[in-house]
């Protein structure tokens, strides 16, 4: 669907004044009824490129307007943001309810119902018992957590003690995450169709809780997941031998998973030590290429201040479970139309399903890859400069993204980094690299 700009502008600057309206008549108020509101936000120019495939990968304006209300047990929040720009040389103008939720909050119980961003683990980057949010993985920023996107669920939490609690999560409808397999070249002939998602129905919903543990000095938490995963594979839809070059066409396929999860983050001295694990169980993988089979990932970290240097290294792995290496097909008779047409299907699902396995890291029975990330502020936390690395030793996979950002004054910043990726041919990053590597800077107020 489409909508024209300038209508679609004159509609929501209408909605921002009248939330700016209602915002300063809520603070009113709420010196007359012991109400409580927040009232914030920002507005950002933002530029990603210098890829191989893109000159501007993305470039967009921002406003955000974000806003808090209590009111005994009332509570509400809301995120909106008013995006135009260019993505991947498409030019768009969007609008999005990043979170839009209410609910009632007392000292024993809470209870939201509206899009809500929520994010499991303890550990840095990678979470693997965070089956909740999806990601829009090719929206490029400075800021990572910007490709969070909300899911609309029923949340609950109540407190069982000043230590425990736990917490109960409903989604009711499946949110994909934004995997863009169309902008890879993955070779002439291959393309992607529309994605097969599950059905808008009772059955297809998620369930997730969580019992979490907040000691003085160590956290911890055991999690139950049942639902769709956000992170999905592909299945091949069709393929078309009349032109006599095979055409294939793929779509993307979610999958039904159940996964047991552990937590924890425990300081020694000054060191914090860190740790998660998932045990995914799922069905029919051995006839579905996009099922991933059973396996257990895991993640080990810690924390330490080096001279003022914040360091995170952290050891993150899966083990596949019922793990048999694919058998390469064999033409049996080349002469043999008919046997050269079987070849040519087996090849397909042949590469396809190492495709998938690349993607869900099981490409091999056991995977293993080290995560360091640094830290350090500058001139009182005027500079700040980042730098994550990221390198799979199964698959010889590369990952460094610096960033350095400086606070020109208390409202007002600017940053500039880059991604830069890189990996053995017909790898993940072989295939991202041209489309996600890059240079940004962004300017952002806030207020």
């Amino acid at each position: 669907m489409k909508f024209k700009t300038t209508d679609m502008i004159k509609q929501w600057s209408l909605m921002i004044m009248l939330c700016l309206i209602a915002g300063t008549e809520s603070r009113g108020q709420g010196l007359l009824e012991s109400s409580q509101a927040e009232f914030n936000g920002f507005v950002r120019g933002s530029a990603f490129g210098g890829s191989e495939l893109y000159d501007y990968s993305a470039l967009f304006g921002e406003f955000c307007l974000q806003s808090k209300f209590s009111q005994g047990k009332t509570y509400l929040y809301a995120d909106l943001r008013f995006r135009g720009g260019v993505n991947f040389d498409e030019e768009y103008v969007k609008y999005q309810l990043r979170e839009v939720y209410a609910g009632y909050q007392s000292d024993k119980f809470d209870l939201f119902l509206g899009n809500q961003i929520v994010v499991w683990g303890r550990t840095d980057g990678f979470n693997p018992t965070n089956n909740i949010t999806p990601n829009d993985y090719f929206f490029l920023t400075s800021d990572m957590d910007d490709q969070k996107l909300s899911n609309f669920m029923l949340r609950m939490k109540y407190r069982i003690s000043s230590v425990i609690d736990i917490e109960l999560i409903g989604i009711p409808v499946y949110s994909p995450s934004d995997y863009r397999f169309d902008l890879f070249d993955l070779g002439d002939g291959v393309s992607f169709g529309e994605a097969t998602l599950p059905e808008k129905s009772f059955g297809n919903g998620s369930l997730a809780t969580r019992l979490n543990f907040e000691f003085s000095k160590a956290g911890v938490s055991v999690s139950y997941f049942r639902g769709y995963d956000p992170f999905y594979g592909f299945n091949v839809q069709s393929v078309d031998f009349t032109t006599g070059v095979p055409v294939i066409i793929n779509s993307a396929t979610p999958y039904l998973k159940n996964t047991i999860g552990l937590d924890f983050d425990l300081p020694v001295s000054s060191w914090i030590l860190r740790g998660e694990a998932a045990y995914n169980i799922t069905d029919d993988y051995e006839k579905n290429m996009h099922i991933p089979n059973p396996d257990i990932a895991y993640v080990f970290g810690i924390e330490h201040n080096f001279g003022g240097v914040t360091t995170i290294l952290q050891y993150v792995g899966k083990q596949t479970l019922d793990f048999t290496k694919l058998q390469l097909p064999v033409l049996t008779d080349p002469s043999d139309p008919l046997a050269q047409i079987q070849y040519a299907n087996e090849m397909i699902e042949y590469e396809s399903t190492l495709f998938n396995r690349k993607m869900f890291y099981q490409q091999e029975k056991t995977n293993h890859a080290i995560v360091l990330l640094l830290s350090k502020a500058f001139a009182y936390d005027t500079w700040n400069i980042e730098v994550g690395g990221y390198y799979n030793i199964t698959s010889e996979e590369l990952m460094i993204r610096p960033k350095i950002t400086w606070k020109i004054t208390d409202a007002l910043a600017a940053s500039l980094g880059g991604n830069y990726m890189t990996g053995p041919d017909n790898s993940i990053f072989n295939y991202s690299s041209p489309v996600l590597s890059g240079v940004f800077v962004e300017l952002k107020a806030t207020f």
